[in-house]
């Protein structure tokens, strides 16, 4: 089981008492539960994890971690890195650098860390984001942007078609807004990493979600749950639609769904 974090398992860094208590009913009667998420790694607080998972897909399916082990870790060609930076700063885009380590901003957008930790769930989020003056030698792993003087699809188009963007799901950011990852990457291919390694068959992956990053980890599940009110792409990939966080809906989905009693 798969469950996206921010929109479906929580709701602005809050996870619901029945949320919690569906995920160790599901361990508890055999199930794998993963938290499968855009977040890096770096950005799963206890508060997120507490419930207890047996492993993690994080960064929009570049790590995977399976009972404490890394199995998987892909961060951007250096060179490739070094010129979407370039791209990013040329047209004024303030920007997070993500990576399995560390939340990194750049001190020319330090004014902008509350807003930067808002990304993250704000004062709920628990995560330390670190102010640097250059990003040499760090590995880049996704990066989120703020501002911009155009979308940021037309910012990273001279770096051609191994870079990606998806809209950020936070409101009011401005035209550069987006995350920006390999195109390769997603969280299907970290699904498939897991499950590989587990010895799990494709059709037996259950995968919930509400947003466009993860449309094809929806298509790739065996059965696929949408979040009532998510993007119509993701409503017309998934098998059932459930309420969201607010209204616990994970927690009555496990029931409907013959995953817990």
């Amino acid at each position: 089981m798969f469950l996206d974090v921010d929109g479906t398992y929580a709701l602005h860094g809050r996870v619901p008492d029945a949320h919690v208590g569906a995920v160790r009913a599901a361990r508890a009667a055999g199930h794998k539960v993963f938290l499968c998420t855009g977040r890096p790694v770096s950005a799963l607080p206890q508060s997120l994890t507490g419930a207890g998972f047996d492993g993690y897909v994080c960064a929009a399916g570049a790590y995977v971690e399976i009972g404490g082990e890394t199995i998987a870790d892909v961060d951007f060609p250096a060179p490739l890195a070094a010129a979407l930076l370039a791209e990013l700063d040329a047209h004024g885009v303030d920007y997070i650098v993500e990576n399995a380590h560390e939340l990194l901003l750049p001190r020319t957008a330090k004014h902008l860390m509350t807003r930067a930790l808002g990304a993250y769930g704000g004062e709920n989020a628990e995560v330390l984001i670190e102010v640097v003056d250059s990003f040499t030698g760090i590995p880049v792993t996704k990066v989120i942007c703020f501002g911009g003087d155009r979308a940021l699809t037309e910012i990273i188009q001279p770096l051609g078609p191994d870079v990606a963007v998806v809209a950020n799901s936070i409101e009011d950011l401005g035209r550069g807004a987006g995350e920006v990852f390999q195109a390769h990457i997603n969280k299907a291919v970290g699904i498939a990493a897991a499950i590989t390694e587990l010895g799990i068959d494709r059709d037996d992956v259950f995968a919930f979600g509400d947003g466009l990053n993860d449309l094809e980890m929806l298509e790739f599940a065996g059965v696929s749950v949408a979040i009532e009110g998510s993007d119509p792409r993701v409503l017309a990939a998934a098998d059932h639609v459930i309420p969201g966080p607010e209204r616990a809906g994970l927690a009555s989905a496990f029931h409907d769904l013959g995953l817990i009693a």
